[in-house]
């Protein structure tokens, strides 16, 4: 008996409601489970479940706008089986409206929900012929429900961006959070032009799409790949997969060839590892509190030949004084909200809420006190994450450079200037619309980060601050 591709995806879409693990984690999981079926299913599995949780608001709009049962107060089985089947009638023209309408009919049927069938056909019937004229919300007069809708976004996010940037720009954030992005595949820096341009060119012999990046140039762009670890290079060591940004925060470290460097919390490991190429002769010391992901670190550190890491398991939120004034170089990518990557994890926009970026900002504090230490003196410290959110990021250069004592140190001539370009591209139009800027800063600490917003850079929406501690300051 062959496979049900579609219970596949119920399944998923049924456990990632329990929240018993996170989408990417679980799709990878599961399309290794079934690495056996023809890439056309694999492919099906993967868009159709990414796209029920991308599109999941817009979905329960038009769902609500047809039923009369609410949502929210369907069985998870048959909410998630509604979701799943609108996405393909509204998202996937090559999959008939009639197939999808008895195919979830079959699926009620088969897992308990016989009497639900006419509901299940009813309503889907009736998405499917009125598809073409489903409508938003009044963009004039509810502007903040129709972004919400239109982009499937939580109504407080939506807000929150809108105090931040204005209307136009944080529109921008929401189309670049939808835009689908490739594989970001960084190159290992001993690996010569030469041969990347092979390994390239290999991958579209294989009908990659492969594209340089337009920031860094051993940073590479591929889509339509069917696993990373099927890519020419990657078992062999030649590459890994790291996003622009999380290289880009390594690079305005400026780590020398000696280095100490602590990556303070290291997983998934991209930048221990770039980290451990630019400081060949010096040594990383990559922590966590998990000791699963240390052992990826170290395994992907063993597959790149980076024998200077070391991978230990250490908790952030305590001081180890036998490193205090040690470091070269202290790597701070602290726990956030990751808002800004929801194009890669697309369930984390459901499972944030505005009371849990108190306490991380909390959190964030008590790391970067307990590990800043670290930095002798005139060494640097980066701190960084995955989120945009003014609260745990320019409020955290306020932090470090005021109460901490640390001196902001400019970006500029250490990233690319097509990146620094975007920065003043988005103060530019904040200042056209009137809008300040969320957190007050100084004309030096201003310099020291930039907020990477998607929309306006090809990258994850990435917070990146740079700081050297003053010689002769003490502990801070």
């Amino acid at each position: 008996m062959g496979v049900n591709t579609r219970e596949i995806v119920l399944d998923m879409l049924l456990a990632l409601e329990r929240e018993e693990d996170y989408s990417h984690r679980l799709i990878k999981a599961v399309l290794d489970k079934y690495d056996y079926l023809e890439a056309r299913d694999k492919a099906f599995i993967k868009r159709v479940t990414e796209g029920t949780l991308e599109r999941g608001l817009e979905l329960d709009y038009y769902l609500n706008g047809h039923s009369t049962v609410p949502v929210g107060k369907m069985r998870p089985l048959i909410r998630c089986l509604m979701r799943m089947s609108v996405y393909q009638l509204l998202y996937m023209d090559s999959v008939p409206d009639s197939a999808v309408c008895d195919e979830a009919c079959k699926l009620a049927a088969k897992r308990g929900f016989q009497r639900l069938k006419g509901f299940v056909n009813g309503v889907l019937r009736q998405i499917s012929r009125e598809k073409g004229s489903l409508a938003l919300p009044d963009e004039e007069k509810e502007p903040i429900l129709y972004d919400s809708v239109k982009y499937s976004m939580p109504r407080w996010l939506v807000e929150l961006w809108r105090r931040e940037y204005g209307p136009e720009i944080s529109r921008t954030i929401l189309e670049g959070l939808m835009a689908i992005r490739p594989v970001s595949l960084r190159f290992c820096l001993r690996t010569p032009e030469e041969e990347r341009g092979q390994l390239c060119a290999r991958m579209r012999e294989k009908a990659m799409t492969v594209e340089q990046s337009p920031y860094l140039p051993y940073v590479y762009l591929v889509g339509q790949t069917e696993g990373v670890e099927r890519l020419p290079g990657f078992r062999e060591g030649m590459c890994t997969i790291q996003d622009i940004s999380s290289a880009l925060a390594v690079e305005a470290a400026g780590i020398g060839r000696n280095d100490l460097v602590v990556d303070v919390c290291a997983a998934p490991g991209g930048k221990s590892l770039l980290a451990a190429e630019k400081a060949a002769q010096g040594r990383v010391l990559a922590r966590d509190l998990s000791q699963e992901k240390l052992d990826r670190i170290a395994q992907n550190a063993a597959r790149m030949g980076a024998w200077n890491i070391e991978a230990q398991l250490f908790d952030g939120t305590s001081t180890d004084e036998s490193l205090l004034g040690r470091a070269d170089v202290v790597l701070l990518d602290v726990p956030c909200s990751g808002l800004g990557v929801m194009g890669k994890k697309r369930d984390i926009r459901y499972r944030i809420k505005p009371e849990g970026l108190e306490s991380l900002q909390a959190l964030q504090r008590q790391i970067v006190k307990a590990s800043a230490g670290y930095v002798k003196p005139g060494g640097t410290l980066i701190y960084s994450t995955c989120t945009i959110h003014s609260g745990e990021n320019q409020e955290m250069v306020r932090f470090i450079a005021r109460e901490l004592g640390f001196e902001p140190v400019s970006l500029e001539g250490v990233l690319p200037e097509s990146v620094l370009g975007g920065k003043r591209q988005i103060a530019a139009r904040m200042k056209e619309s009137g809008i300040a800027p969320a957190v007050a800063l100084t004309e030096a600490e201003d310099a020291a980060c930039i907020q990477l917003l998607p929309g306006f850079v090809e990258a994850d929406g990435f917070f990146i601050a740079r700081f050297r501690r003053r010689k002769g300051a003490g502990q801070p």
